[in-house]
């Protein structure tokens, strides 16, 4: 496997932000879908509550993800991996990417609107209140459920388009482009 030089490597800062924001999404996702069949009980409260913060979590970190990308340029890919890349596989990287972005935003921001139509509102680790997206309504609410859901399950199927395509440079490819992105400077 080839090794990348330091300047073709992301920074500390942006491997950080990558990996707990991946491992964030997992739980989140996991806990979505655990919680979501459970009977009304405090445990389920309990859970809705972690939810909704995580996903306050969630939003904070893709602010700040998107700030230190805007104000950090990543560094470029290898010319050898755009030189052996397909267009198509390209565009998709490209689009991945874009829409990933977007729905780090999009599910946090619909899942709060769906709270606070709901009429449950986000009451961040429990002593900090915040402000409702939208007033109470279960019609609106019923509304907005699907499309929370529904961007939590694209993201999610985006975050497995990005893992198999990184594995695939890894394993298949061995052009040392998932290095970029892990710890340890290898």
């Amino acid at each position: 496997m080839n090794t990348v030089p330091a300047s073709r490597r992301y920074t500390g800062f942006a491997m950080l932000l990558h990996w707990v924001l991946a491992l964030a999404l997992v739980g989140m996702f996991a806990m979505g879908l655990y919680m979501a069949d459970l009977p009304f009980s405090p445990a389920r409260l309990k859970l809705y509550n972690w939810h909704k913060w995580a996903g306050v979590t969630v939003l904070i970190l893709s602010v700040l993800r998107l700030l230190w990308r805007l104000t950090h340029r990543p560094p470029a890919l290898p010319q050898a991996v755009t030189l052996a890349m397909p267009g198509w596989q390209m565009a998709a990287y490209q689009a991945t990417h874009v829409l990933m972005y977007a729905l780090f935003f999009a599910v946090p921001l619909i899942g709060w609107a769906y709270s606070s139509a709901a009429g449950f509102p986000i009451v961040l680790f429990g002593v900090l209140p915040l402000p409702d997206f939208v007033s109470a309504d279960k019609a609106l609410s019923e509304l907005i459920k699907p499309w929370h859901e529904a961007s939590a399950f694209a993201l999610t199927a985006l975050v497995v388009v990005h893992v198999g395509a990184a594995l695939k440079h890894q394993w298949i490819d061995k052009d040392g482009l998932l290095t970029r992105m892990l710890p340890g400077g290898r």
